[in-house]
């Protein structure tokens, strides 16, 4: 398909209060539209109410799976996926093990509803969205996997993950690759193709934010908001804009759903009220070995743990 204006929403989060900014940003976009959750909009939505309203809700959109909701979507649980998350080596063993708890407790929720269960499961892993002659690929992780990090910051700071994501771009011959996954954003020129990572719309993505991020990808710049940082490439925006959710109506009904003691507080709690140890600078620099640089990216305003 093909639309002036692409907006890709990863990492939710089970964020009630961000979901109702992110549609409120969408209909204030006045040309050719079309909205794509990404991927792991579920997480913290444990209450079956809120289990129900973020699903439904979500599903009424265009969306593809993340590996939350592959593993939401298993009638069977698979027990040695855990959360599957594909950490990696790098990720610390008590976050592994925090986010399998995670998962099984939101499974107990899924089962309540399983009509919901089957739509998740039959989800895409992936959606090609054109955006005037941009050729746009909407993923939740990188091109080998669901759930993998091959477009996150660590990998795109490093000389291999750079050649191989360059590699990828060669393999599937599009412009853009939009994904998610990792829960930290940034946005590279690679080779001939750009790479988006929103981070999280459903939580803060930088240290001492609170706000969630998307992205926005369009013919035309946006009239109703002030991208925290952007490019212009093959004749479109690709701009990361700010999702300002009501904080305090999110951190209450994380409590409340996440009590202290529980795993996700000990491991998002902080991150949540605090923002990540990221800087917003640090999701436009170029990886240091890397030539290419954004000669036209646009200016930036003011404005624990890492993921599920």
């Amino acid at each position: 398909m093909t639309t002036d204006t692409l907006y890709v929403v990863g990492g939710l989060y089970g964020n009630d209060a961000a979901l109702d900014e992110v549609v409120t940003m969408f209909k204030r976009e006045r040309e050719t539209k079309h909205l794509v959750f990404n991927g792991d909009f579920n997480w913290f939505n444990i209450a079956p109410a809120r289990f129900r309203r973020i699903n439904e809700s979500v599903l009424a959109y265009d969306a593809i799976r993340g590996n939350v909701e592959t593993e939401l979507g298993r009638t069977t649980v698979n027990t040695e996926a855990g959360c599957g998350c594909g950490y990696p080596d790098f990720v610390d063993d008590g976050v592994v093990e925090r986010s399998n708890a995670i998962m099984q407790r939101l499974q107990t929720s899924a089962k309540l509803f399983p009509q919901l269960q089957s739509d998740l499961a039959r989800l895409p892993m992936w959606r090609r969205i054109d955006v005037g002659g941009a050729r746009v690929t909407v993923i939740h992780g990188d091109p080998s996997s669901l759930a993998g990090w091959g477009l996150g910051i660590e990998a795109l700071s490093a000389a291999p993950g750079v050649d191989r994501a360059v590699r990828w771009f060669e393999e599937a011959d599009v412009d853009i690759f939009a994904c998610t996954h990792t829960c930290l954003p940034l946005l590279r020129r690679v080779g001939a193709g750009i790479v988006v990572n929103n981070g999280a719309a459903g939580m803060p993505n930088f240290s001492a934010s609170r706000y969630g991020i998307i992205t926005r990808i369009a013919i035309s710049p946006s009239a109703c908001a002030t991208p925290l940082y952007g490019v212009e490439s093959a004749g479109v925006n690709v701009d990361a804009l700010a999702v300002a959710y009501d904080h305090d109506r999110f951190l209450a009904d994380f409590d409340a759903q996440w009590p202290a003691g529980s795993p996700a507080a000990a491991s998002y709690r902080r991150r949540i009220v605090d923002g990540p140890d990221y800087e917003l600078q640090q999701a436009t620099l170029p990886a240091e070995n890397e030539p290419q640089v954004f000669m036209n990216l646009k200016p930036s305003h003011p404005a624990s743990e890492r993921r599920p």
